[in-house]
């Protein structure tokens, strides 16, 4: 079983996200952001000098967050974003021996608007067999994208894009509410949603949070693994009982460097230490849930 995570949460540099997973005795990692830029946006050089680090300290990047059909991205944005992305990105992946990539269905426009969802899915065919055609596996994440809105959202993704697999992310339905049911909307069920679409799953993402307050402006608020409402000890057992093999990446957002904003004061101390915390504490909560 393999254990990462998305170290630019740990700290910007490549050397303290490098440092966090052998703190953590880990092989892999998950490769966002290096020094504020995802890694397919790096300069040619800088990269060079990433896999150098890398090679040196023995670590494997499982999987390539990346930015291509993000939940930044409306489905209006120019397509010849995306290309130069995963053609930056390929080649990339190959020289680092990563056979995982993040990908997202762009980001949800306001509820009963129109949705485009034709230009998505032609969008999404392209995007999986590109990568398809280059030995890669091209993972669609439940985030703030279309197919967040619901496990069906997802599920017609499934339909409509050959080759597509998914990244279920554990804590992502907490926030979102379920498109698929009737008003009110109800927020999502994490685990009727993993249970909806396992058969998909080929990669797992850790995090935890609770709902925003009803009537409020604020944002959901994030916990550690199984102290929120992600239902993480269910879902693991139900991965283990329907054979998963693959790896689990922890994205804590608790001390988050990734979701900063702009001219907020990092406690970079902080960042790395409740990364490497978060990391431990789901280990245990991994060992548990196998014994239970």
């Amino acid at each position: 079983m393999i254990l990462t995570g998305f170290t630019d949460e740990a700290g910007q540099s490549l050397a303290t996200q490098i440092k966090a997973t052998k703190d953590l005795g880990w092989n892999h990692l998950s490769a966002r952001s290096i020094d504020g830029q995802n890694i397919h946006d790096l300069s040619e050089a800088d990269f060079q000098n990433s896999v150098a680090q890398l090679n040196e300290a023995g670590i494997q990047v499982i999987e390539f967050g990346s930015l291509i059909g993000s939940w930044s991205k409306p489905i209006e944005s120019n397509f010849a974003v995306t290309i130069g992305e995963i053609e930056r990105a390929i080649p990339r992946m190959q020289q680092l021996g990563t056979k995982l990539i993040r990908i997202m269905s762009y980001a949800q426009k306001p509820w009963g608007e129109d949705q485009q969802e034709a230009e998505r899915f032609r969008r999404l065919r392209e995007i999986v067999q590109r990568f398809s055609d280059a030995g890669i596996d091209a993972l669609h994440e439940n985030c703030m994208n279309w197919g967040g809105f619901s496990a069906q959202h997802t599920l017609r993704l499934i339909e409509e894009v050959p080759g597509l697999k998914l990244i279920y992310d554990t804590g992502n339905p907490v926030f979102q509410r379920d498109r698929s049911k009737p008003q009110p909307y109800p927020w999502q069920d994490p685990l009727e949603f993993y249970q909806t679409i396992q058969a998909h799953v080929a990669h797992v993402h850790i995090k935890d949070c609770l709902h925003p307050p009803e009537g409020s402006d604020e944002p959901e608020r994030y916990t550690f693994a199984g102290e929120g409402l992600a239902r993480i000890s269910e879902t693991l057992k139900a991965l283990q009982a329907n054979g998963y093999t693959g790896a689990y990446a922890i994205e804590p957002h608790i001390a988050t460097v990734f979701h900063a904003t702009e001219g907020e004061t990092i406690n970079e101390e902080q960042c790395y230490n409740s990364y490497v915390e978060y990391g431990r504490a789901f280990e245990q909560t991994l060992t548990q849930s196998c014994t239970e």
